[in-house]
């Protein structure tokens, strides 16, 4: 395969920065434990903090950058505090869809998938009158089955693999990747003493700015990914807020919404430059 030529971004920008969350609250914990009567409350609660108050403090510090923000929400958690995403769009951010229990959509069948997206574009139309252009998938797996049914319901582009670092087209649906490394739950996410134990939020922070600098220097786009149950505690927030003023530091940075950046690539030649096809790959191999 040849070298790609570089990605090109607006005039005057060197590369994309997005901040994304992913407001997962208990709905994992519920899919999780699905069929059960009942469960520790433990962690349930744990996730509550983001929807309670996590968010909110994501939002705030959103506002006090002056940058967008994108948010991708299971339906369930819609439904469960229905204020939510009324608030969140009456404060002019994104809002994306994100499943209904947060399902592994690898662990289901394409008729589950097809019914998981219809009950989540239903609740968005009702509590905002609209359906959401963008997806991003629970646990950021694909299958191609899903990836149809996105086209299929209008969905303009996703936010879940990882096949460049800039946005690209596969099979007509734009992706924005993401990636595992700027991803806070990798670093914090500690529910249980089999958790491993949280990273140095200092070190945290050193490795998301050498990130940054790196996507800065290959014309890339830096996605970042929180969940309000974890980095909306006050060691995160801390840390987002320097990482902030880091990034902000540069003219060159077009820091903006994953919605826009998708609708960038699609109105621009990098639509056609960066278009990949699906292509599925046989287990059945002979060793």
């Amino acid at each position: 395969m040849p070298k790609a030529p570089a990605y090109q971004w607006p005039e005057g920008k060197t590369c994309a920065v997005a901040f994304s969350a992913d407001v997962d609250g208990e709905s994992p914990w519920i899919w999780r434990h699905r069929g059960q009567s009942e469960g520790p409350i433990g962690e349930i609660e744990q996730r509550r903090f983001g929807p309670r108050v996590g968010i909110y403090r994501l939002m705030d510090l959103l506002d006090e950058f002056k940058v967008n923000g994108s948010f991708y929400v299971p339906s369930w958690i819609a439904e469960t505090y229905p204020h939510l995403l009324p608030e969140i769009a009456a404060r002019g951010f994104e809002l994306g869809a994100h499943g209904h229990f947060h399902e592994r959509v690898d662990e289901v069948d394409r008729d589950h998938n097809a019914r998981i997206l219809d009950r989540s574009l239903a609740v968005f139309e009702r509590q905002l009158g609209k359906r959401p252009l963008g997806y991003r998938s629970p646990s950021w797996e694909i299958t191609a089955d899903l990836h149809q049914l996105l086209k299929e319901r209008g969905f303009t582009y996703d936010s879940s693999l990882m096949g460049y670092d800039h946005p690209y087209s596969l099979d007509d649906l734009t992706e924005v990747p993401i990636q595992w490394l700027i991803d806070d739950a990798i670093y914090f996410r500690y529910t249980d003493a089999q958790s491993r134990t949280p990273v140095d939020p200092a070190l945290v922070l050193n490795s998301w700015i050498e990130e940054f600098e790196g996507i800065r220097e290959f014309g890339g786009a830096f996605v970042l990914t929180v969940h309000p149950w974890i980095s909306g505690r006050g060691q995160r927030i801390r840390l987002l807020r320097k990482l902030f003023t880091h990034i902000l530091r540069y003219e060159d940075v077009w820091f903006t919404s994953i919605g826009e950046i998708a609708s960038w690539h699609q109105s621009s030649a990098n639509f056609s430059t960066f278009d990949t096809k699906l292509k599925l790959v046989s287990t059945n191999v002979t060793l």
